[in-house]
């Protein structure tokens, strides 16, 4: 550990923390060899008193769903039990204990969370996870999951993932980044060398401690004495995992010929099972004693029946300099040694490994992992192994088919990337019309997520057209694909030309009535779909999406909260952050900022772990909106500016306006609103339809006559009235009436201010506030100073719950000049203003009655998290109880 010095007091501060109860994790990442095995074996030196876990990824077993998982929880089994049941279920399942689909993939994550916690109950537990790039995808989400949500259990995770290297992806977690050691300390690695010798080492090893310590243990005799010639060492321009395979292998090859087979297949297995490996290598001609000298050699620790190599590069060194057919004959054996232990899935890939051309037997072994996977919510394995199964396939059209399927699951682990490498190998023309059609949505998820929206749904519009004679039971679901595609462009005439193609479906007639003319008729298609809920993802977002465009928002969100529960439901974990995108949208037309901003941090982060850009754009524009109503300026700025940057040249102008809106907003809060103006303006610019920038509109025409150019908010007003009327919705008609008053007579003004309090009477609280400030701003001008008091007091009451800081000020100042006390209001001297964002979310469940478990399983945090959020916010409220936190709340 020499050169470790700021490493190893980082890790023992988190021990320390850990200790006091606080949780940490740590993503400790650099090149191979570079010293993340030391520093994850140091910490596990260190950590006296607590419990440790530790698994280590290993390569051939990647594609094995949640394998790694189950390794790390392998000493702590006898606590699934004591989990809540959904929870324990789920683990069983995802472990194969039980024949059981996982129905719901978060319940899996939240199990790691509780089982963690649960772990840590008697003392603090040590969680380290070695090549975090090699473990399977959804053994990394699940534990990311819960590393992001550790907060006051006594856990420490230390994940270690070699930088560059393929595999599972690891994100959103702090990082640790270990460096090559300087020359003093790279020196003391290798004592007796000539300075010479010494020196050209450190140059070949580039201060990496294994590289240093391995090459300098292959050197021979006359090497070691400093008679090196020019091509002693490897050459200087070579890769360094060559040169320390190299290296590996010099010593590997001093072994006897039979230990070599025993590590061979060791480095070919992926369960670490010593009695697997012994049945194995058997077959080859090996056995128990030829162990000795590869654990003589430091090659292998052995424990009980468990096996596992010193370093991650001594396996790769031991299987990648195996010839070719030594390697196809270990994993042979290795399938036979796994088919008698009954485990078919590892068997598959076996096989797998074992085959260099087509095998049709083989391939459908792995086509029935990949459904195997499918049902435990593995969709990031799922693909992989239809992926392998259509590499081992011959006939090009079910090759085809078995691509499709991997580049379909790829996008619903939210792999885009990875679908469109798997969509590009494609065979084409393909013969069966599900498969092109199946093709078409992989094509137009890739288009969507990278390019362009109208091009995707132009994708989708022409698939539709191709396979609607043989295979018309698809059209519907292609067409609804491409107006999702088409909103996100913000382009109603492609909308309502796509639902022309099939207005009889109510999922289509929707658009068809509403940029067609037929409002009753659209209206009478959104009460069938709520009505008759379909099963898919696409028909249940678009309800949602059609509910909150035609200003029903509590059903909206209501459908959001449905759409983001069944995504979870069914693993389409690429799907979450666009459900959870309509759920802030929703939060923000009901005036729910906080909640709003929470759901936006959620959906963001999952868009940016999936490197989903484009939904990460849209976000980002949503939760710029929130920001604009506090009036963070600096905020709202730097997630506009990010999102303009993917939407402007890609042409989603739906992404474009909610961009411009936020900074609209912001200007207007601001008292700037002439600057208010044009951006509102460009944002109507960039939607093709009244309708679309119908939720603007009210902002735009204040802008408007705020800065003297009321002409300029004629035709805004006009359509927001008109379609306020068509939709028959409160909330609208509210806002229609407030911007009347504003741009009407004054002699009608007070009539249509009093009409729209009352509207808003049970909705947004943000709303009712923004025409009660207009209203007292009205009064004011009149010299009616009393009734201006009232309605600026209420307006500054207001936005000071929301937090909207720019409209309580404005609100305030118009007070203040009606003569009206300024003082402090309920937002900041009210107790629970004092609480965080989480604190509130768990005060307001435990005072509902909510259990810790309960409340843990609804926010994703385990029970002792909760607790310690209780801990701190009880002090706050004053309160030493549930009973008195009810109270306080209800009073």
């Amino acid at each position: 550990m020499r050169g470790r010095y700021a490493e190893r007091e980082r890790i023992e501060q988190l021990l320390a923390d850990a200790r006091q109860g606080t949780s940490g994790v740590l993503l400790v990442h650099g090149e191979a060899g570079i010293g993340k095995t030391a520093l994850l074996d140091h910490a596990a030196g260190q950590a006296r008193g607590a419990r440790v876990l530790r698994v280590e990824g290993i390569e051939s077993e990647m594609e094995m769903a949640f394998g790694g998982l189950h390794q790390l929880f392998l000493p702590v089994m006898d606590l699934v039990d004591a989990l809540p049941e959904p929870q324990a279920a789920a683990l069983r399942s995802v472990f194969g204990l039980s024949s059981d689909s996982v129905r719901d993939r978060f319940n899996v994550g939240l199990a790691v969370l509780t089982l963690l916690s649960e772990a840590a109950a008697d003392g603090p537990l040590l969680c380290l996870v070695d090549d975090a790039q090699w473990l399977d995808q959804p053994s990394v989400d699940m534990l990311t999951f819960a590393a992001r949500r550790l907060r006051a259990e006594g856990v420490v995770m230390l994940f270690a993932v070699r930088d560059g290297a393929p595999g599972a992806a690891v994100k959103g977690l702090p990082p640790l980044l270990v460096e090559g050691l300087d020359r003093e300390d790279a020196a003391a690695l290798m004592p007796g060398l000539p300075p010479y010798v010494v020196d050209r080492v450190i140059e070949e090893a580039r201060g990496n401690p294994l590289a240093l310590i391995e090459l300098s243990a292959a050197l021979t005799p006359a090497q070691r004495a400093g008679r090196l010639g020019p091509s002693a060492l490897p050459d200087a321009a070579a890769g360094l995992p060559v040169r320390l395979q190299d290296g590996f292998l010099e010593q590997l090859r001093r072994l006897p010929e039979a230990a070599q087979v025993v590590l061979l297949v060791a480095a070919a297995d992926d369960t670490g099972d010593l009695t697997v490996v012994l049945r194995a290598a058997g077959r080859l001609g090996s056995a128990v004693e030829d162990l000795e000298p590869a654990e003589r050699a430091g090659f292998l620790l052995l424990s009980g029946q468990a096996l596992r190599f010193r370093h991650p590069l001594v396996r790769y060194a031991a299987y990648q300099g195996a010839p070719l057919a030594r390697r196809i004959a270990a994993h042979r054996a290795l399938a036979e040694a796994l088919g008698e232990a009954g485990q078919a899935h590892r068997r598959a890939w076996h096989l797998a490994a074992a085959s260099t051309g087509p095998d049709e037997g083989v391939a459908e072994e792995l086509e029935r992992v990949a459904e195997w996977a499918d049902s435990r919510q593995a969709m990031a394995s799922a693909s992989a192994a239809y992926e392998r199964a259509a590499q081992l396939t011959a006939d090009p059209q079910v090759r085809a088919r078995r691509l499709v399927s991997a580049a379909q699951r790829a996008a619903d682990a939210g792999q885009d990337e990875r679908c469109r490498a798997l969509a590009d190998q494609v065979p084409l023309p393909l013969e069966d019309p599900g498969v092109a059609a199946s093709f078409a949505r992989a094509r137009a998820v890739v288009e969507l997520g990278y390019r362009r929206p109208e091009t995707a749904a132009r994708i989708l519009v022409d698939s539709a057209e191709l396979t609607g004679v043989e295979r018309p039971d698809m059209t519907g679901s292609l067409l609804t694909d491409a107006v999702h595609a088409a909103f996100s462009a913000g382009d109603a005439s492609l909308i309502e030309e796509i639902a022309l193609r099939s207005p009889a479906l109510p999922v289509l007639a929707v658009p068809a009535g509403l940029f067609g003319g037929d409002v009753p008729g659209a209206l009478e298609a959104v009460r069938t779909l709520v009505d008759a809920p379909a099963d898919g993802v696409m028909d249940r977002l678009m309800t949602g999406i059609y509910l909150q465009l035609t200003g029903d928002h509590a059903a909206a969100r209501e459908a959001a909260v449905g759409v983001v529960a069944h995504c979870r439901d069914q693993g389409v974990s690429g799907w979450l952050p666009t459900a959870l995108h309509l759920l802030v949208q929703t939060e923000l037309s009901l005036g729910h900022h906080d909640e709003a901003s929470a759901r936006a941090v959620e959906a963001l982060q999952l868009a940016e772990y999936y490197d989903l850009a484009h939904r990460a754009a849209h976000l980002r524009a949503a939760l710029a909106m929130p920001a604009a109503v506090r009036g963070e300026e600096e905020r709202v700025r730097t997630l506009t500016d990010e999102a303009l940057a993917y939407t402007l040249p890609r042409g989603v102008g739906r992404g474009t306006a909610d961009a411009l809106w936020a900074r609209g907003l912001l200007e207007l809060g601001l008292g700037r609103a002439e600057a208010a103006l044009e951006q509102l303006e460009a944002a109507c610019g960039e939607v093709t339809h009244p309708l679309l920038c119908l939720p603007l509109l009210p902002d735009l025409i204040e802008a408007a006559v705020r800065a003297g150019r009321p002409e300029r908010a004629t035709d805004a007003a006009r359509s927001l009235g008109e379609w306020a009327t068509a939709l028959g919705r409160t909330g609208l008609a509210a806002s229609a009436r407030r911007c009347q008053a504003l741009t009407g007579p004054d002699g009608e003004a007070e009539e249509r201010f009093v009409a729209a309090l009352a509207m808003h009477e049970g909705g947004s609280a943000y709303d009712r506030a923004r025409t009660a400030l207009l209203y007292g701003e009205w009064l004011r001008r009149l010299r009616r100073h009393i009734d201006a008091r009232e309605q600026l007091r209420a307006a500054l009451d207001g936005f000071e719950r929301l937090g909207a800081r720019p409209w309580a000020d404005r609100a305030r100042t118009e007070l203040g000049a009606a003569g009206g006390e300024t003082g402090l209001t309920a937002r900041e001297d009210g107790p629970i203003s004092v609480l965080s964002p989480q604190e509130r979310e768990v005060v307001r469940l435990a005072a509902a009655g909510a259990s810790n478990r309960e409340i843990g399983a609804q926010l994703f945090l385990s029970p002792r998290t909760v607790g310690h959020h209780l801990y701190r916010a009880f002090p706050k409220l004053g309160v030493s109880s549930r009973t008195e936190l009810a109270d306080l709340l209800a009073s």
